[in-house]
């Protein structure tokens, strides 16, 4: 096959002649034929030239069917040339035409930019003409408003010169000294002029005055003005208010209506919060929020001023000092009981409620100071923790610490005396299950422990705290079990008549005053540990609080094993009258026979009897005691006469009829004591009820159908061995099938 290039390849060899095949059209292919001399070869040869030769005829009659297109496209090429030709020279005028526009927009340019500087130049030299000008304006503005007095204007026409002095520095030096000479003269003037309004304490010229501080660039100076000037006022009226005060103590006019020192302190502290919020808009006009900040910090130390000596003065008149050191020598453990004469508990209260009001107020105006600091927004980070610092360990602050000091003396004090007092004169109240002491001394306590509170300082709680749970502890717990201790107290609660009722309503509600307190003790937990929660924040004292708290938790457990061994005192007393009943029940026979079944339907042999004594020994003391004792009480029967019935069960011998008769006996019990309590009783019967189901058999494998696996619900009482041993009590079951058994 032709190529379309003319060259022809042969890939094989002439296997005969060994001649390779040449390409045609190419002058190696002339030397190779010329070098032939087998005539098959050259045969083979020929008819490939043949076959190269159809091959270009066939190419030359492709190319030459494409002349024509060939020469219309090189028409369209000619017609093309010409139009180049044409946009060449257009072009050419176009890009000429560019050339001297760009060389004109350069040109133009320039200019502008020429212009522009200039244009800024002449602004920059009008401004300046300008600011001569207004200069000048503002150095005869001040000179005229100075004359006529109107310092506002002066100020404005110095702020203003002070504006556009600070743009152009470079410049007017000549007015600059006569501008700051007016305003020497202006701030002598205004300064002048406030200290005279100060003198007179005419506020409305103060406030006048202070507003021109900020546009003559004084606002500090302004600030340090204003707040002592408030200083000055807040201290005036106070120092005139403890005159009074001063003087009323020392005529000795002191009725309780006129010495009022928690009113003096009141107005200090109103003064100062009045001092701060109705000035905010001046003070903020200053300095911004730093300037309240530090008008708070200046005004406190007015209040450390003023309100120490309040308090001080109100120690010196109470005579807390001596009143602390009496109490002291009265006694030196408080918990002791003295023989000297103490101090009157009921002025020591109208004392302490004295200082908690003035403790209260202190507290109080320090939060809201302190609050009011930590709501502004944009004040200097270092004043905030300066200021808070100040309120807390100010000269105030301190004096607020020495008298706590002798609150929590008082406190201690007044709680002690007035518990003995109520123990002392601790009665019967008629409709009452307790006597007065028990909800006196709670009284008492609540009283102190919300009154330690709300001092709002952890460690008077914490003392108060201890107090009352030595106390309770102690003195309280003594006189608790003092009528459970007397000797022979219950051999007379059966003796009849007058005497027996007041013994039994001594003993009962002695144990009902041990309930209760139990009762009041936790009560009194929660309460303290609310308000503590909402009084001290933090978590730390939060702990001690909880860690104090946890020893009344202890001491109503103590009254409740008191309680608990009372009860069992009086259980006692009662067991022996029930218990020739039970001990009756062993010679009763349950081998019965049906008629025996029968006859014992009609007339119970033991149960009645049973339960009569025990309503006769036992119910008539319900209505003496609380419902939770009285469950107790009953409780306790049901425990006794339940322990008896097992051991006498235990010794008998059954027959089946026999076994349904113990459960009725039993039912019986249960339907009649749970009548008696709230508090459920059948478990209590639980291992009597076990013993008649056993006995109620029909046969001894039975039992397995109750045990193990196939208990159900029911939890066993009775232990495998105490089974077998039942199942023995029955007549007809015999012991091989007993031993048999695998529980």
């Amino acid at each position: 096959m032709a190529s379309m290039n003319g060259a022809v390849s042969v890939a094989e060899e002439d296997q005969e002649t060994g001649v390779a095949s040449v390409k045609f059209g190419s002058r190696e292919a002339l030397e190779q034929v010329r070098k032939l001399t087998d005539v098959g070869a050259m045969t083979r040869l020929l008819h490939e030239c043949i076959a190269y030769q159809r091959g270009l005829d066939v190419e030359l009659e492709k190319l030459l069917t494409q002349r024509t297109e060939l020469d219309k496209q090189l028409l369209n090429l000619q017609k093309s040339a010409e139009v180049l030709e044409i946009v060449k020279a257009d072009s050419d005028y176009m890009l000429s035409n560019v050339r001297s526009t760009c060389d004109l927009a350069d040109q133009v340019s320039g200019k502008v930019r020429e212009l522009d500087l200039a244009q800024s130049r002449v602004q920059k030299t009008l401004s300046r003409i300008d600011a001569i000008v207004e200069r000048g304006n503002c150095i005869e503005g001040v000179k005229r408003a100075l004359e006529t007095e109107d310092y506002e204007s002066a100020a404005k026409y110095v702020q203003t010169f002070l504006q556009i002095d600070a743009k152009y520095r470079d410049s007017g030096s000549d007015q600059r000294e006569q501008l700051l000479a007016s305003k020497k003269q202006l701030e002598g003037i205004v300064r002048k002029r406030l200290s005279a309004a100060i003198d007179q304490r005419d506020h409305p010229t103060i406030l006048r005055f202070i507003r021109l501080f900020p546009p003559l660039g004084l606002e500090e100076e302004g600030l340090q003005f204003y707040v002592s000037y408030l200083r000055k006022v807040i201290a005036m009226r106070s120092r005139m208010e403890f005159e009074h005060l001063t003087e009323i103590v020392d005529q000795n006019l002191g009725a309780q209506n006129q010495v009022n020192f928690v009113g003096c302190l009141t107005n200090l502290f109103k003064d100062i919060v009045l001092a701060v919020e109705e000035n905010d808009e001046i003070l903020r006009s200053l300095c911004g929020e730093d300037a309240i900040v530090y008008a708070i910090c200046e005004l406190q130390e007015e209040c450390d001023s003023r309100g120490s000596l309040i308090l001080k003065k109100y120690m010196d008149y109470r005579n807390l000092g001596k009143l602390a050191s009496d109490i002291n020598s009265y006694s030196k453990n408080l918990l002791s009981v003295g023989s000297a004469e103490g101090p009157d508990p009921r002025e020591i209260e109208l004392y302490l409620e004295e200082i908690l009001s003035l403790t209260q107020l202190g507290e109080d105006y320090t939060e809201f100071m302190v609050s009011k600091i930590r709501g502004l927004s944009s004040v200097d980070p270092e004043l905030g923790p300066r200021a808070t610092k100040a309120f807390r360990s100010g000269s105030f602050n301190k004096v607020v610490q020495e008298i706590t000091g002798f609150y929590v003396i008082l406190e201690e004090f007044f709680m002690v005396e007035n518990v003995r007092k109520a123990i002392k004169i601790d009665e019967h109240v008629p409709d009452s299950l307790t006597t007065s002491m028990v909800d006196d001394v709670f009284y008492v306590l609540q009283s102190c422990c919300r009154r330690a509170i709300s001092t709002s300082n952890i460690n008077s709680v914490l003392a108060v705290l201890s107090g009352t749970m030595n106390l309770l502890g102690n003195e309280y717990q003594d006189a608790l079990q003092q009528k459970i201790r007397e000797p022979n107290l219950g051999a007379r609660l059966f003796l009849g008549g007058v005497g027996a009722q007041k013994t039994a309503t001594e003993i009962t509600t002695a144990l009902n005053n041990m309930d209760v307190s139990a009762e009041y003790v936790l009560k009194l937990r929660h309460e303290i540990e609310e308000q503590c929660v909402e009084v001290f924040p933090a978590p730390a004292d939060r702990e001690r609080v909880k860690s104090c708290l946890s020893e009344l938790g202890e001491m109503s457990n103590s009254f409740k094993q008191t309680l608990n061994v009372g009860m069992e005192q009086l259980v006692s007393t009662v067991t022996p009258r029930i218990r020739p009943v039970l001990d009756s029940v062993a010679t009763i026979s349950y081998e019965l026979s049906e008629a025996d079944y029968a006859e014992n339907e009609v007339n119970d042999p033991w149960v009645q009897k049973l339960l009569h004594a025990v309503e006769t020994n036992a119910a008539w003391l319900q209505p003496l005691m609380t419902p939770n004792n009285y469950d107790s009480f009953v409780h306790l029967i049901i425990d006794f006469i339940v322990k008896r019935l097992e051991v006498i069960m235990m010794q008998k011998r059954f027959s089946q009829l026999g076994g349904l008769q113990l459960d009725r006996d039993v039912r019986a019990l249960v339907s009649h004591f749970s009548g008696m309590t709230q508090r459920t009783v059948r478990d209590k019967f639980a291992r009597l009820t076990q013993m008649a189901t056993i006995l109620n058999l029909e046969k001894v494998s039975e039992i397995l159908d109750f045990w193990g696996e196939n208990s159900g619900p029911m939890t066993w009482r009775l232990t495998p061995a105490e089974v077998r041993r039942v199942l023995g009590l029955r007549v007809d079951f015999k012991p091989e099938a007993i031993a048999a058994l695998k529980l």
